[in-house]
């Protein structure tokens, strides 16, 4: 049985002590139009503050080579919380494909906005294509990305070559390929955001971690008929776009903990994966499969998609459930291990696993509450089943990131 996987994610590096406590930054600027924003994010370096009044603004903003410090990191923010500035897209009759592009940045923290109605990616972030020198520290919250796409490889938040990140706290509805697509991504988090499927768009999944994705926790979110594939630990990459470079697996050491899954086609999938450990989650009402073991990338250096670990979550098995886990060929499921896992199903069936399980729970007929479609779970649901999955997930403060009182990062 192999130990349990603990991705610390580079968060004692990647969150360390700052000085940026809230005062007013010696190089803040307030903006209020398209102009202005333009010419701030152009002039911005190390300390800047860039506040954006409420309204509308049309995106197709970039900025390459936009570096902060650890001391003073560049902020992008709604200058109001409660009321975020939108920037429209063109298929909301605002400007541009994107809404944001940062390229070859660090130490950067982007806040209270809301994108809206872009064809390509809400927000893009890469490496500049150095693949070498990656874009890092970089700080994403209290975004709302909306209605991306709606078809095809279009993104709601689009990360390529970015080491040390987190994003939190963000609502992402409705997108084409991704909401949140993570190519060559190393040591950071995905938590506490809220990801929900919209009619009419296509919505491949919710988080994707490949092409050589490392270190990556995905914690605590809500995902609400989030996709064909919530998670995708893996999935298919060209040889040229693997970040640093091509390696035997598409995703290694990815943990996801303390998430609750609500519908969509299937959960989590393991696809030309390494590893990849699945904990104290709940997931009710998924329309096809639970889990699925997959290898998409037929590259002869990828090895079978393999080693994954499945325990101490709540399965909720609904009467339309197909199968509950998808084996594709060319995997290897006889290397996963399934611990203490609650199963539930009305009709008594046991789930069938490649692998024996150790102390599994089964419960059938017994009644459970359910949530709701704006995500409200009961705070203390009784029952034995209620002892595993998401209610049960104590999150690693150690590891996790902080966000000091004045809202900055580092």
């Amino acid at each position: 049985m192999p130990e349990r996987v603990r991705v610390k994610a580079g968060m004692a590096i990647l969150f360390a002590a700052s000085v940026w406590m809230g005062t007013v930054a010696a190089n803040e600027v307030r903006v209020s139009t398209d102009e202005q924003l333009r010419a701030a994010l152009a002039a911005a370096g190390p300390g800047s503050e860039i506040l954006i009044a409420p309204g509308r603004y049309r995106g197709g903003f970039a900025r390459s080579g936009l570096h902060g410090t650890a001391a003073k990191p560049v902020v992008i923010a709604g200058e109001d919380p409660q009321q975020p500035p939108e920037f429209i897209g063109e298929a909301a009759g605002g400007r541009g494909s994107v809404a944001i592009h940062l390229s070859d940045v660090s130490h950067v923290v982007l806040r209270d906005l809301v994108l809206k109605g872009f064809p390509g990616n809400g927000l893009n972030i890469d490496d500049g294509g150095s693949v070498e020198t990656p874009s890092h520290h970089v700080c994403i919250e209290h975004l709302r990305v909306l209605e991306t796409g709606p078809s095809g490889n279009r993104d709601g938040l689009k990360m390529s070559g970015v080491d040390q990140f987190r994003v939190a706290d963000c609502v992402f509805r409705g997108w084409g390929g991704s909401a949140i697509d993570c190519v060559g991504c190393h040591d950071g988090v995905v938590e506490r955001c809220r990801f929900e499927g919209v009619e009419g768009f296509s919505q491949s999944n919710a988080v994707q971690l490949k092409g050589s994705s490392r270190g990556v926790r995905v914690l605590e979110n809500y995902f609400l008929n989030a996709g064909q594939r919530a998670v995708n630990i893996g999935g298919s990459t060209g040889a040229a776009y693997f970040r640093p470079a091509v390696g035997d697996s598409e995703a290694a050491e990815i943990e996801v903990a303390g998430n609750r899954f609500v519908g969509g086609m299937s959960a989590v999938a393991w696809v030309t994966a390494e590893g990849g450990h699945v904990h104290h989650n709940t997931f009710v009402g998924q329309g096809k499969w639970v889990l699925r073991i997959l290898q998409e990338n037929q590259d002869p250096r990828m090895k079978p998609s393999h080693g994954g670990l499945f325990e101490d979550n709540l399965v909720v098995m609904g009467d339309d459930l197909g199968v509950m886990l998808n084996i594709g060929p060319s995997t290897a499921p006889e290397t996963f291990h399934f611990r203490r896992n609650a199963w539930y199903s009305r009709r008594g069936r046991p789930p069938q696993l490649p692998t024996p399980e150790v102390e599994p729970l089964y419960g059938q007929g017994q009644p459970l509450t359910m949530p709701n479609t704006e995500g409200s779970w009961p705070k203390e649901p009784g029952g034995p089943l209620w002892e595993r999955g998401a209610h049960a997930y104590e999150a690693d403060e150690v590891d996790r990131p902080t966000v000091n009182a004045g809202g900055g990062i580092f």
